[in-house]
């Protein structure tokens, strides 16, 4: 089965179902279904898109997105969603490698288009144009059900491009198959039903909310009650309220708003981590004013995108990324591909249906992460003696100290530990004499000052003296991606040339 028939048939079963909430206005799932075939009536008669042809989206969080998304499936076309947040330079760059036919924007983001001039493809706003129609009185859809091409479920569906923090951003290639499969392990790991509403705050081009914002739900039958992002949090806690929301992905930064207000009454009963690591000392914040707890869980682009989730029904471990979620293998290994025991340091090797088909047009990036069947994530970690997992850190980001192994994420926990600290990051500064040192950026809570010398004092009696950064340096925030991981790179280009 394809996504464009996964659709259908939840059309089919709840035709007359609201499955979108957006401010103050719904969508049915039969309403949706009519738009989204507007769509791909639009990009076939208009632009002539042919099965296998990449159209891109690049938006806010809004209804057109998801009519769009579902659009260009029915066409048999590939999705290509654009970070809404890049200027039009990097937008082109992602269009151009993609060699999408179409871009598909909202209005704020068709004026930033407008200087693509060395981009061939068309923008078009279909906000403005087939989508323009009261909900209530919605013309028959112009593409009938005969002419909507048939997918195969190893056809390539959505092309997702990584973030790029450690350097050009790849499209991920995933298929029909890897998306309904990872979406169907999470309804079985999260026992999703038809009566829950999954709360969409983060942006809607990344691949965990794709899948588990959208995918998911349809799939399911359910809800979604679409934000257009996570701030203000107070507002985000408003109108997860207001409209009953049952399951919250977000990031540790909206977890970390939460948890230092008082929250009422919620009626989440799952509120999902991932997308970046989330600080034990905010989980442990978190929980002590919520009677929902986070449950925390790991995931990336190339594997459509999660991997593991903590067990909703316990136990749950803090700190642990869970337990790989239905139909999904997790395996810790050395360089070799050795297979290592339990309490042992590797990295994580990820198999299953879920893993993608490589990287768009990158044969040797492709062949260094896919190994018979295994994804190498490039994420270190440990799995206990109960198969709970452990992320350590990027395998990038860890530093070698003397010929000894340092993973800035344990440094990181026990600096937000301290008093009054916000955020904190570690990285490595070369070093002739020693090969690396751990330098910390920290950002503290507002109005609340600190010196470095008494944060390494606090840091010293819990950390080997190696360990300890030989710099602090505060900031009043750290560089983040839309999807809230640090930008490690940015934080290394301040040590440059710096004392």
């Amino acid at each position: 089965m394809d996504l464009a028939s996964m659709f259908v048939n939840a059309v089919r079963q709840n035709r007359e179902k609201v499955v979108l909430y957006h401010g103050e206005s719904s969508l049915t799932y039969g309403q949706l279904s009519c738009l989204s075939r507007q769509v791909a009536a639009h990009l076939i008669d208009h632009h002539g898109i042919q099965p296998g042809d990449r159209v891109a989206i690049w938006m806010d969080n809004c209804t057109e997105f998801i009519t769009c998304f579902l659009g260009i499936l029915q066409c048999g076309a590939v999705v290509v969603p654009i970070n809404h947040f890049l200027t039009y330079h990097e937008a082109e760059g992602i269009l151009c490698d993609a060699e999408a036919r179409v871009v598909l924007v909202d209005s704020k983001h068709q004026q930033a288009s407008e200087p693509m001039q060395r981009w061939q493809g068309s923008i078009d706003s279909p906000s403005e144009s087939c989508l323009r129609t009261k909900q209530d009185s919605l013309p028959n859809p112009s593409l009938p059900a005969n002419r909507l091409p048939q997918a195969s479920e190893e056809d390539l569906a959505v092309l997702i491009y990584t973030s790029g923090t450690t350097g050009n951003p790849k499209g991920a290639m995933l298929t029909h198959r890897n998306l309904l499969h990872n979406a169907t392990s999470c309804r079985h790991t999260m026992a999703v039903t038809q009566a829950d509403r999954v709360a969409v705050v983060l942006p809607l081009f990344h691949s965990f909310m794709l899948t588990v914002g959208v995918i998911m739900p349809i799939l399911c039958g359910a809800s979604i009650l679409l934000l257009k992002s996570l701030h203000p949090a107070r507002r985000v806690l408003q109108d997860i309220c207001r409209r009953h929301a049952t399951i919250l992905p977000a990031i540790p930064q909206l977890y970390r708003a939460w948890a230092s207000m008082d929250l009422p009454k919620l009626p989440l009963r799952l509120c999902i981590s991932g997308a970046a690591p989330l600080p034990m000392e905010i989980l442990k914040r978190f929980n002590r004013s919520s009677p929902a707890p986070i449950i925390e869980s790991y995931g990336l682009s190339e594997a459509s995108p999660v991997v593991t989730l903590n067990p909703i029904a316990g136990p749950q471990k803090p700190g642990s990324i869970g337990l790989p979620i239905h139909d999904v293998e997790v395996a810790i290994k050395d360089e070799a591909g050795k297979q290592l025991p339990a309490g042992e340091t590797g990295e994580l090797w990820v198999r299953g249906a879920n893993v993608m088909l490589g990287y768009w047009k990158r044969e040797e990036a492709t062949r260094e992460v896919l190994c018979e069947g295994w994804l190498k994530t490039g994420d270190m970690g440990h799995q206990d003696a109960e198969g709970f997992l452990y992320v350590t850190d990027r395998k990038k980001d860890m530093l070698l100290v003397n010929g000894i192994n340092v993973y800035p994420r344990e440094i990181e926990e026990i600096i937000y530990r301290y008093d009054g600290v916000k955020e904190a990051s570690v990285v490595g500064k070369p070093d002739g004499r020693k090969g690396e040192q751990p330098v910390a950026f920290v950002v503290m809570e507002d109005g609340v000052s600190a010196q470095a010398i008494d944060l390494v004092s606090f840091l010293k009696p819990q950390l080997a003296s190696y360990k300890v950064p030989q710099q602090i340096h505060f900031l009043e925030s750290l560089p983040r991606t839309a999807t809230g991981k640090v930008q490690k790179t940015r934080l290394r280009d301040k040590l440059v040339g710096a004392d």
